[in-house]
């Protein structure tokens, strides 16, 4: 999940941790304190106030999610209401900052509440740069190349929903996948997109199963011949009508009368 919450009471080390992370995933950061200082100042910190205050930020970071970004928010988000406010527009990693017993401050210390599920409960041992390598790992897993992996070959000109949904579904049995282009750029009319061109639109299509697919090049291959079983199995997938109907040549014909951005954005 792209929207992460880094919670814990006042002085257990949110924006430092907030700091070592968002470079990482070249994420948007947003402070409580600065949120309030800039846009919530009509809020308090009454239990309702905070609440809004856990709403509002919540919102922030989806929108950024939206986009496609990562969001972090750094706040204190003591109670279960509060976590349920910030999350009310979509799920979020949960990162418990469980450095310290109590903070300076009584009432936030007595309104404390532990998250109760999380995702990560960061403790007093280690550095903000190694609790950030945990979170980053967890959040963008690294392709393994000796785990089982679906195969998909084609010309994917242009990757359109039609593959995403077909790969997803290979995401779906296997775990991840990998996605072997065709080098028939040029070759024909029909071919007129170069291999960056669809590998960025294949990763953009995909960005929300980054780490579990892999696109590479590969030579016109027009046969696929086997022997003997060796561990693997061919299986054609057939998804509903709707999606098996979804035209390459149509979409081609579209992106001629489009500009190159509008061609990206659109069928990705």
């Amino acid at each position: 999940m792209r929207k992460i919450l880094l919670m814990g009471l006042p002085g257990s080390g949110k924006t430092t941790l907030a700091n070592a992370l968002a470079p990482r995933l070249n994420a948007v950061h947003f402070n409580a304190d600065a949120v309030r200082q800039e846009i919530n100042k009509d809020l308090g910190f009454s239990v309702g106030d905070r609440i809004e205050q856990a709403r509002r930020m919540g919102w922030l970071c989806d929108q950024v999610v939206k986009a496609g970004g990562y969001a972090i928010a750094d706040f204190v988000c003591p109670t279960a209401g509060a976590r349920e406010a910030f999350q009310v527009g979509g799920d979020a990693t949960i990162v418990w900052l469980d450095r310290i017993s109590k903070s300076r401050y009584a009432d936030t210390n007595q309104l404390f509440e532990a998250p109760h599920p999380h995702h990560v409960r960061v403790s007093a041992d280690g550095t903000p740069e190694h609790w950030a390598e945990v979170i980053v790992r967890m959040l963008r897993p690294v392709f393994d190349p000796q785990k089982p992996t679906a195969l998909f070959v084609g010309r994917y000109q242009p990757f359109h929903e039609g593959h995403r949904r077909l790969i997803e579904e290979g995401l779906r049995r296997v775990g991840q996948v990998c996605i072997a282009v065709r080098a028939t750029h040029g070759t024909s009319i029909k071919d007129p997109h170069d291999f960056e061109y669809i590998r960025a639109r294949i990763e953009h299509g995909l960005r929300a199963y980054e780490g579990r697919f892999v696109v590479m090049p590969v030579p016109n291959v027009s046969h696929i011949f086997y022997g003997r079983d060796v561990g693997y199995q061919i299986e054609r997938l057939e998804l509903d009508a709707v999606t098996e109907a979804i035209s390459a040549t149509q979409i081609r014909l579209r992106e001629a009368t489009r500009s190159p951005l509008e061609c990206f954005l659109g069928n990705a």
